[in-house]
C-alpha cells in the first residue's frame, strides 16, 4: 500500500539542499499564488531552440494570470525551485542532464550532478517548497504492454502520496488510458476533468474513457483541493485539461501514427525511461512537427489553467 509522503528533514537541513529563487521566496512567503512547472520536458521532450522558447513562455503565461512561476530542476545536486535564464539555457542544451524521477533524487543530489525533472520529482520537490499547484504536459501512466513489462509511470504513485494538483491534458496518448484511469481509482488519486465529462488524451480532446470525476471551473477545483486536505485524505489530484480544440489533433488521426512509433521503438528494444522522450520525439517526426505545436499549445493551455487554480486556492486560505 502507497504510504503519504511526509518531509524527513527539519527545515534547516532541507533548506542546506534548496536554492528557491528570489521571486519564487516571496511569493511563498507572502501567501501568494505560485505554480510548479518540470523541466524534462525542457531537457528531454522538445528540440532546442523550441524548447527555451516554450519554457519562458509559460513562465509568462502564469505570470500573465496571477501566479508566479517555479520551473524546478536539479543542477549541481541542488534542488532548484525557479531558474535563472543562464539555468534555463543549461537545461535545454547540456547532453549530460539526465531525466530523473523521484527513486533517482538522492543519487543526483550527493553526487552533485544535473537532473531535469519529471511529474514525479517536479511533485516531490515542489512539495517540500510548500507549492500545491503544479503544471505539466501529460502525466505518465501505464505503458501498454505492461502485463508483460510491469511499466507503470512512478508518477502514479507519487499522485498518490503528495500533496500537489497536477494540471495536465490528461495522461499521455501513447500509454493506455484505461488501466492508468484504473490504477489512479485504486490509489485513491481523484482524476477530475475540467470542463467536460470525458477524460482527455493529450493531442486529442477525447479518449473514449469517462472521466471519472468532473468540475466546471478553476474555483470548483480549488474547492476540491481544499477539501480533500482538510480531510485528511493525502495525496494529490489530477486535474485533466483538455487541449484547446484549435490546437488539438483528433484520436482517429493521432492513432495510427502512435501505433507507428510504437513499432518503431519496439524494432529498436527501447525500454524503461528512455521510451517516452524516444515515442515524443518519433511523433514530431511523423507528423511533420504538428504533434510538437499541439504539445507546446496544451502545455501554455495548462500554464494558464493551473495560474487560475492557484489563485483560487490562495484566496481560501
Amino acid at each position: 500500500m502507497t504510504q503519504p509522503f511526509q518531509p524527513a528533514l527539519p527545515a534547516a537541513d532541507l533548506a542546506a539542499l534548496m536554492d528557491i529563487h528570489p521571486e519564487v521566496e516571496t511569493a511563498l512567503r507572502t501567501g501568494r499564488p505560485v505554480v510548479a512547472l518540470e523541466s524534462t520536458i525542457i531537457s528531454h521532450g522538445m528540440p532546442f531552440p523550441q524548447n527555451v522558447e516554450m519554457a519562458r513562455g509559460v513562465e509568462a503565461v502564469v505570470r500573465e494570470h496571477g501566479a508566479t512561476p517555479a520551473t524546478i530542476a536539479v543542477l549541481g545536486g541542488r534542488l532548484k525551485i525557479g531558474l535563472s535564464p543562464e539555468e534555463l539555457h543549461l537545461l535545454a542544451t547540456d547532453q549530460q542532464v539526465q531525466k530523473i524521477s523521484t527513486r533517482d533524487l538522492p543519487v543526483t543530489v550527493a553526487l552533485g550532478g544535473h537532473g531535469a525533472t519529471t511529474v514525479a520529482s517536479t511533485m516531490r520537490i515542489a512539495a517540500l517548497a510548500g507549492i500545491r499547484v503544479f503544471a505539466t504536459g501529460g502525466t505518465g501512466g501505464v505503458h501498454r504492454g505492461a502485463g508483460q513489462t510491469m511499466d507503470i509511470s512512478a508518477d502514479l504513485l507519487e499522485l498518490a502520496r503528495t500533496d500537489v494538483c497536477v494540471v495536465s491534458a490528461g495522461v499521455k496518448s501513447i500509454l493506455d488510458i484505461g488501466l492508468t484511469l484504473e490504477v489512479l481509482e485504486t490509489q485513491g488519486v481523484p482524476a477530475i476533468t475540467l470542463g467536460s465529462d470525458e477524460f482527455p488524451a493529450f493531442y486529442s480532446r477525447s479518449s473514449g474513457f469517462r472521466s471519472p470525476l468532473s468540475v466546471q471551473t478553476e474555483a470548483e477545483a480549488a474547492r476540491v483541493m481544499k477539501a480533500k486536505w482538510t480531510l485528511g485524505l493525502s495525496g494529490g489530484l489530477l486535474l485533466a485539461n483538455p487541449v484547446p480544440q484549435a490546437s488539438e489533433i483528433p484520436a482517429t488521426e493521432i492513432t495510427p501514427h502512435i501505433e507507428q512509433a510504437l513499432a518503431d521503438m519496439d524494432a529498436l528494444g527501447l525500454t524503461g525511461k528512455d521510451t517516452t522522450p524516444y515515442l515524443l520525439g518519433r511523433i514530431v517526426e511523423i507528423t511533420g512537427g504538428r504533434s510538437l505545436e499541439t504539445n507546446i499549445a496544451l502545455v501554455r493551455h495548462n500554464a494558464a489553467v493551473a495560474a487560475r487554480v492557484a489563485a483560487e486556492y490562495a484566496m481560501l486560505g
